[in-house]
């Protein structure tokens, strides 16, 4: 019967099909594998969807069609897949008119809808190809980025009982990269966190999320002062509530972040950093998926501010010297400190000064040069820049006779630093001199110790290399940058490069793409690209001063001794990027 509104077209002779029993064929540019099967006939696209192999070499058995490259396996009337690494084969509906078969080539559902389910599914089973191909799909069709890292952003916060981990700091490191990246690169960028995130929560237990407390009428003071006791006493799940319950009750992004940042530096540099670089990031993410994502994201927090370990638990930070005790006699000194520079504020801020002691070898000296700066009116952004930069320094000075996991060492220092001057920008928005006004401010003080403990890293410093007045052409030094990172180990001949790059004159928006392209290329590894994301975001703050240069040596230095590395998943990601350009990845005889 020839239906009301006819959109089928001629695809064989009914006789032909049911001789060769699959019959591949071309319809109005579609390549379809008709099925003569049992007394119907069946139609589906001819690429299986998992790699292109072509279905009319597969088999048909009780219903079911399988693909004989790496057996996917599909109903045969609704194309649905049985396997969920390989995705639904399209099928089209058929008719027969005489001795003819037509198909119906109309588009069927909402292909977006598909694409975002499939993406779901990737994360739920952890599959890197299913993800890669969902977010390259999106994004060519014309998908805002924040679409698929929102669906990250929800699962990852939703699917790992311990909380905001690895993952989930990738995926917000990898869609703060997106603007430095060149446009063919963002989908990758997204596909790197996206499997991070389902890498991470892959056999975990699912995180239940507790309930705010039964009425909002409790002020948001006492929330955050019984969140910083529920803290103190490392009680996670009296935390999450309060966090969730000054949400719920109407919070601004300030507020918690001056809540949880309280916490985060009640006691000193917890977990090496990496809690406060977790709250960070999920500010940042909020600033992406908007705050109706806050409460999954933020109290996902919760637990990793209660087990963190406390430095003043440690023995570096107790002997020989008690830099604890310094901090604490600095903390004291702060509110009149802060009070009486406040009055002098537009004072000259002398940086390169203050680096300078903060390199040195006298903790004493470091916190009361904090302090002198404070009292000369520098504001809390100024000094929380000049530790991030000293911090910089020291992996753009770190000597290859370090072991190699020394590297870490210096990481954790530079993106802690690097998080709590995000913290404070965000919390000084608002004043028109920069003052932010928080407990973070002990943060400053706390990277500032950790950039004096990592002084070993640079007995001896490796040099710095300065302009040399011999000039080359820009786009040659970036392909010999990206050429001597297939090799291993050339650290020092990398910070080189880029600095004569940049002291030639390259344009850095060009050298940007090129660092995030080396990142992206090599396998998943979380503290190279907590680096290059520090870095950019330090480079974007002192642009065009030797400082900046500083920065983006220091991290071509870091991602030289990080690669190569076996790179599978740009494999992965480099298969669906060729399946999505319609290529062929099998090869005839």
């Amino acid at each position: 019967m020839i239906t009301t509104l006819d959109t089928f077209v001629y695809a064989a002779s009914l006789a032909e099909v049911r001789d060769q029993g699959a019959l591949a064929v071309t319809v109005e540019g579609h390549t379809l594998v008709l099925f003569a099967y049992g007394d119907r006939v069946y139609a589906v696209d001819n690429r299986c969807p998992h790699m292109g192999f072509p279905l009319d070499r597969g088999t048909v058995r009780d219903g079911i069609l399988t693909c004989h490259w790496h057996h996917a396996r599909f109903d045969l009337c609704s194309g649905g897949t049985f396997d969920q690494w390989a995705d639904d084969v399209r099928a089209f509906p058929v008719e027969l008119r005489d001795d003819a078969v037509w198909v119906d080539l109309a588009p069927r559902g909402d292909h977006k809808t598909h694409l975002r389910q499939r993406l779901r599914d990737g994360l739920e089973r952890n599959i890197p190809l299913v993800l890669a191909k969902s977010v390259i799909a999106l994004l060519d069709g014309g998908e805002d980025p924040a679409a698929p890292f929102r669906l990250g952003l929800d699962f990852g916060t939703h699917y790992r009982a311990a909380g905001w981990g690895q993952g989930l700091t990738i995926l917000a490191c990898m869609v703060n990269l997106l603007p430095h990246l060149a446009p063919d690169d963002r989908a990758r960028a997204l596909f790197h966190g996206l499997s991070a995130v389902a890498s991470d929560s892959d056999g975990r237990p699912p995180r239940f999320m507790v309930q705010p407390l039964p009425t909002t009428e409790t002020d948001l003071p006492t929330l955050k002062r019984w969140f910083r006791q529920f803290i103190e006493v490392r009680d996670a799940e009296g935390a999450e509530r309060c966090i969730i319950s000054a949400v719920r009750a109407g919070a601004t992004d300030r507020d918690m972040a001056v809540m949880l940042f309280a916490a985060a530096t009640d006691h000193r540099y917890i977990q090496i950093g990496h809690v406060l670089d977790f709250t960070n990031k999920a500010f940042e993410a909020l600033d992406v998926a908007g705050w109706d994502y806050a409460e999954a994201a933020l109290t996902s927090l919760a637990r990793a501010y209660a087990d963190a370990d406390r430095m003043e638990e440690a023995n570096e930070w107790r002997y020989p010297v008690d830099l604890v005790d310094i901090l604490q006699r600095a903390f004291e000194e702060l509110p009149r400190v802060l009070d009486y520079g406040r009055r002098r504020s537009g004072g000259v801020f002398d940086r390169d000064a203050l680096v300078t002691t903060l390199l040195g070898d006298d903790p004493q000296a470091i916190a009361d040069a904090l302090l002198d700066a404070l009292r000369e009116g520098s504001t809390e952004i100024e000094l929380a820049g000049a530790v991030s930069y000293a911090a910089a320094l020291r992996i753009a000075r770190f000597h290859t006779s370090n072991e190699f996991g020394d590297w870490d060492t210096a990481l954790h220092t530079f993106t802690f630093a690097n998080a709590v001057e995000q913290g404070l920008r965000r919390l000084a928005e608002d004043d028109a001199n920069g003052h932010a006004d928080s407990p973070l401010l002990r943060g400053v003080f706390d990277a500032a110790m950790s950039v004096y403990l990592d002084r070993f890293l640079n007995i001896p410093p490796a040099r710095l290399p300065q302009p040399d007045g011999v000039s080359a052409p820009p786009e040659t030094l970036l392909d010999d940058l990206t050429d001597l990172l297939n090799q291993q180990q050339r650290v020092n001949e990398a910070g080189a490069l880029v600095a004569k790059y940049l002291y030639g004159g390259g344009d850095p928006d060009q050298l940007l793409p090129v660092m995030g392209r080396l990142l992206l290329r090599e396998d998943r590894d979380f503290h190279t690209i907590q680096t290059i994301e520090a870095a950019f975001r330090q480079y974007t703050l002192l642009r065009g001063t030797p400082a900046g240069a500083h920065v983006l040596i220091a991290a071509a230095r870091y991602l030289a001794a990080h690669a190569p590395t076996m790179r599978a998943q740009g494999q992965t990601y480099q298969i669906a990027w060729r399946l999505s350009r319609g290529e062929r990845l099998f090869e005839e005889d």
